[in-house]
C-alpha cells in the first residue's frame, strides 16, 4: 500500500511540475509581447471637392438644424403598407388635429371632466387583483 501511495504522489508531483517547464506536454504557443510596434497614427485625407465660401457670399448649406435632429433621433417620413394606411384611414387619423400637442395644456382648452371616479381609478395603489371584484348595473 505505502508502495502504491509514494509512486501515486510521485506521478502526481511530476504530472504538475511538467506544466512548468518550456517544453513538454502543456506546451502552447504564446504571443511575443516585445514585437509589438506603434501603428501610424491615421491621418484624414484632405476633400478638394470643398471650396472655402467667398467672402460675403451667402451660405451654400442652408440646412434645418432642428429637423436634421428629429431624423436622426426618431428617423425620417417611412412609407407605409397598403394595410397599415388602411387601418389609419380607418381610425380616422385624417381627422386629428395636426397642432393637438401644443393645445393639450393650454389653459383655454376645454376638456370634460370626468369625475371623481376616474380620479380614484388613476390614484388608486397598484395591487396583485386578488380582491377585485367587478359589479353589473341590472
Amino acid at each position: 500500500m505505502r508502495k502504491v501511495l509514494l509512486t501515486g504522489s510521485l506521478l502526481a508531483s511530476v504530472t504538475v511540475l511538467s506544466a512548468c517547464g518550456s517544453t513538454g506536454l502543456f506546451n502552447r504557443e504564446r504571443p511575443d509581447e516585445f514585437a509589438v510596434s506603434r501603428q501610424a497614427p491615421l491621418v484624414i485625407p484632405p476633400d478638394f471637392a470643398l471650396v472655402p465660401p467667398a467672402p460675403g457670399a451667402a451660405p451654400v448649406a442652408t440646412a434645418d438644424s432642428t429637423r436634421q435632429a428629429m431624423d436622426a433621433l426618431f428617423g425620417g417620413p417611412a412609407a407605409r403598407s397598403g394595410t397599415e394606411s388602411a387601418a389609419l384611414q380607418s381610425a380616422g387619423r385624417n381627422a386629428a388635429d395636426p397642432g393637438i400637442r401644443s393645445s393639450v395644456a393650454d389653459p383655454d382648452t376645454n376638456v370634460v371632466d370626468k369625475g371623481a371616479t376616474t380620479r380614484d381609478i388613476i390614484a388608486a395603489p397598484e395591487g396583485d387583483g386578488q380582491n377585485a371584484r367587478a359589479a353589473t348595473p341590472n
